[in-house]
């Protein structure tokens, strides 16, 4: 069971939350509070896995509330649930220590997925997001990373230059013309050896090591 805070200023928002996450019972939702210094006053008690926080609050907003929550209660993890794409928010949020940052119109299943995949170490990001992030990593790399680089195959290197600039397995396997399956062990003999639980933190090492140029897209 994972047990779930929810932080967010809006009650109508909070009763759909808690609505949305009843209907998995894998997620119990063991508080609500409504800015992040009365979700830090509550984790003590409620104990929970994750906190599902919101950016933009009255009193103490998301980002510090995150920061508190990643120096003081490291092993709870925070996913952002925000209507805020904008660079700044983004950037501070994954500096503060968020683990993941989904958008308000992500979908039912995938905001239930994207818990279950935070709280196993995975840092789910809206697709929106992650494009933000990738470019930003991008400019801040001026001189590539070539240990990464050599830690593959050439095919690997291949593969991860092309799930760099957001490509599926499918659509990695048309373009080098391999299977989906053969495409899928290559995927994961990358994260293996690259120490990496998911795509968006292999993309961004594809960045940072100079395979994966999104700067054309």
């Amino acid at each position: 069971m994972i047990r779930i805070l929810i932080c967010d200023d809006q009650d109508l928002v909070c009763e759909g939350l808690k609505a949305i996450l009843s209907t998995d019972l894998d997620l119990e939702v063991v508080g609500v509070a409504n800015d992040g210094a009365e979700a830090i006053e509550m984790i003590p008690t409620c104990q929970p896995d994750l906190v599902l926080m919101d950016l933009k609050m009255p009193g103490m907003n998301g980002i510090h509330a995150t920061r508190h929550i990643h120096q003081q209660y490291p092993q709870v993890h925070v996913l952002v649930l925000t209507t805020y794409d904008a660079d700044n928010w983004v950037f501070d949020a994954i500096r503060a220590g968020a683990r993941g940052y989904l958008l308000k119109d992500t979908p039912r299943e995938r905001l239930i997925a994207a818990i279950k995949e935070t709280v196993t170490g995975k840092t789910p990001v809206d697709p929106n997001v992650a494009g933000k992030l990738f470019a930003h990593v991008q400019q801040q790399t001026s001189i590539p990373d070539t240990s990464i680089a050599s830690l593959l195959s050439e095919r690997e290197k291949e593969v991860l230059g092309l799930l760099g600039k957001g490509l599926s397995n499918a659509e990695i396997a048309t373009k080098i013309y391999l299977s989906e399956g053969t495409v899928r062990n290559y995927v994961s003999s990358i994260f293996e050896k690259l120490g990496v639980a998911d795509r968006t933190q292999a993309a961004i090492l594809a960045i940072r090591s100079g395979l994966a140029d999104i700067s054309n897209q």
